[in-house]
């Protein structure tokens, strides 16, 4: 893993798996202690958060004693290390403190400024360690397996030195490196600028419902109204909220522009052929996975159009629209979780990962790793963040006391347990998890939760709902995460050719993919005009070719856990093993280890071979009922 590498993952190891969900309009001093984060397990404070933040300012200039000196020894080599990843360690659990407190609340202006002020001490200690990769390279593959051998403690450092050998075309020279680095504070603008003006400042829009009720439409209503059993309320929602980001397509487009002229900067710095063999490189990851997932998945539309029509059905409707794709399957099903309700079957669920993981959870659940509510301006979705090395993990969630919302919590919990046992096995150099990764533990999660739920629930109705959660989780991170990976891949081709991207091309854009993953020209699903704005929402979009990982997770995770529920021998201990294993390997490696080849096909033929069997039992228990 490259320095660049570690320090963004450092700074950003969240996961923005579950769907957006904004604050709701709730004080957060009258939530109960118990469902809000401990941060002083971080610092007691923000002044001893300053006092920290002012020690690594003053030792990031102690790093530059060791320019011009690596190549002198091995022991010079690990001193030298010893200091980067030391730096960077503190570096991260000081910028964690920081952007946690802002998620609190992203109108604290003070908090804003905690998290700006560290983004530039990132950028400093990047633009003061871009000597050390030029001079790893200097020495020569040779040479440096030579002091591997020669000094013991190396042995920490030997994947970091292997993977800048790697990379070495694409490494500059020390003038070039110190460059790229001071852009990376700028480079994290449009990213910044969209999630303040969507977060804080954008004028959502009022709707009066069926009943009367006047709802401001932020993101957490929009998720619970587009859900609506009212088919005309879930019709109005869409419209008023997708209609009102139609409204400032402009500065949405002029935002993910500057993104994706930020990823083509990084691509042509760093000599890749594509942005998208620059985003994936890091990780080694061929760019044959990516390209062929979302050739898969198109190949793979008639099993999704399969189960719209069978949602079609389900609700009774004669056309599906978009507008439907939210409305609860079975309106009978008793599906509210409140946290109470919620926490055995979450804890029964994971019981077949081993007592020690579950006692984990257990600690998560009641020390105080969690945010669990939403409350006024807190930083919408769901992330899990094990960015303090030396601290547990933590998590931010939006929690709704829905079935959706334990998934979510099953889903983020598997993200704090890889960072855990990462954390608790590997050194910090080594303890990164790839991104690629990222969504396998978690995923894996909301596998044995489904299975849990429906081995307890004989009700037909209750099951026909979490049979089509499943689904859902199918429609979600299979096939809408892929339709937003062709997006990106597009925008950023279109980009690459000098074509222009602005919120009208890209409205064009997503309006044509969005409408063939739905089966629009065939009548599976109307997409109603308006959808075509959808695209100014999604925060994914400013993650760098992030979103295939869930999909590609997604039937990694399917593989790993029908091995490990039908009892094959050795794989919840090749699971374990996985969580544990942080970076010691590339990501297709690890995949590899724990028992699944992303080289090949067969995961994502296995999971739609499971979305078929489930689409047939519902069938039967929709005839059963009749």
């Amino acid at each position: 893993m490259s320095s660049a590498k570690t320090i963004a993952y450092a700074l950003f190891s969240v996961s923005l798996a579950a769907a957006p969900v904004l604050a709701q309009e709730r004080d957060r001093s009258k939530i109960d202690n118990r469902y809000k984060w401990n941060l002083s397990d971080i610092y007691p404070s923000d002044a001893a958060w300053k006092q920290a933040k002012d020690k690594l300012v003053a030792d990031i200039p102690e790093l530059q004693k060791h320019q011009g000196k690596l190549a002198s020894s091995p022991q010079a080599l690990a001193a030298g290390l010893e200091r980067l990843f030391s730096l960077q360690k503190d570096l991260g659990r000081i910028y964690v403190y920081a952007s946690m407190t802002s998620d609190q609340d992203t109108r604290d202006s003070r908090a804003q400024g905690m998290k700006e002020e560290i983004s530039g001490v990132a950028s400093q200690f990047s633009a003061a360690a871009a000597f050390i990769e030029p001079e790893v390279l200097a020495l020569g593959k040779s040479r440096v397996d030579t002091f591997l051998q020669q000094e013991p403690k190396l042995k920490t450092y030997r994947v970091y030195l292997s993977d800048i050998s790697r990379r070495a075309a694409h490494t500059g020279t020390e003038g070039e490196e110190k460059i790229i680095a001071d852009a990376g504070l700028m480079a994290r603008g449009p990213q910044n600028i969209f999630g303040i003006f969507s977060n804080a400042d954008f004028p959502y829009p009022e709707v009066t419902l069926s009943d009367g009720n006047k709802v401001k439409l932020d993101q957490a209503a929009f998720q619970k109204y587009r859900a609506g059993a009212n088919r005309e309320d879930r019709k109005k929602v869409m419209a008023a909220y997708f209609g009102a980001l139609g409204q400032f397509r402009g500065t949405f487009g002029a935002e993910l522009n500057a993104n994706v002229q930020k990823d083509l900067f990084y691509m042509k710095a760093r000599k890749y052929k594509s942005s998208l063999e620059s985003a994936l490189d890091g990780s080694n990851i061929p760019v044959s996975v990516y390209k062929s997932l979302v050739d898969g998945v198109n190949a793979s539309l008639p099993s999704f159009h399969r189960y719209l029509k069978l949602r079609q059905r389900m609700l009774g409707v004669d056309q599906l629209r978009y507008h439907d794709l939210y409305a609860p399957l079975v309106a009978s099903a008793d599906l509210n979780f409140p946290i109470a309700k919620a926490e055995p079957l979450l804890l029964a669920s994971l019981a077949p990962l081993g007592k020690d993981y579950v006692a984990v959870v257990k600690e998560a659940m009641n020390k105080r790793w969690i945010d669990l509510y939403p409350n006024a301006g807190k930083r919408s979705g769901a992330y899990s963040n094990g960015g303090a090395y030396d601290v547990h993990p933590y998590m931010l969630l939006n929690y709704n006391d829905k079935y959706n919302d334990l998934s979510t919590l099953t889903h983020e919990l598997g993200h704090t347990m890889q960072s855990y046992y990462s954390n608790k096995t590997q050194p910090f150099a080594t303890a990164d998890y790839p991104t690629f990764v990222a969504e396998v533990a978690s995923t894996y999660n909301e596998a044995l939760l489904i299975d849990h739920m429906l081995k307890t629930i004989k009700d037909d109705a209750t099951r026909l709902s979490l049979l089509g959660e499943y689904l859902e989780g199918i429609k979600g991170t299979v096939f809408r995460q892929t339709q937003f990976a062709e997006f990106e891949l597009r925008i950023h081709e279109m980009a690459e050719r000098g074509e222009p991207l602005t919120g009208d091309t890209l409205t064009k854009l997503y309006d044509e993919i969005t409408k063939k993953y739905y089966g629009h020209d065939k009548g599976i699903c109307l997409v109603d005009d308006e959808v075509k704005y959808e695209w100014a929402a999604i925060p994914h979009f400013y993650y760098n070719f992030y979103v295939f990982q869930y999909a590609t997770s997604f039937t990694a995770s399917s593989a790993l856990s029908e091995k490990a529920l039908a009892k094959e021998p050795g794989a919840i201990k090749r699971f374990r093993n996985f969580l544990a294993a942080g970076g010691s390997k590339y990501p297709i490696e690890l995949l590899k280890d724990a028992g699944v080849d992303m080289n090949t096909s067969e995961p994502l033929e296995l999971t739609m071979k499971k979305m078929n069997r489930v689409m047939d039992e519902m069938e039967k228990l929709l005839a059963a009922r009749k």
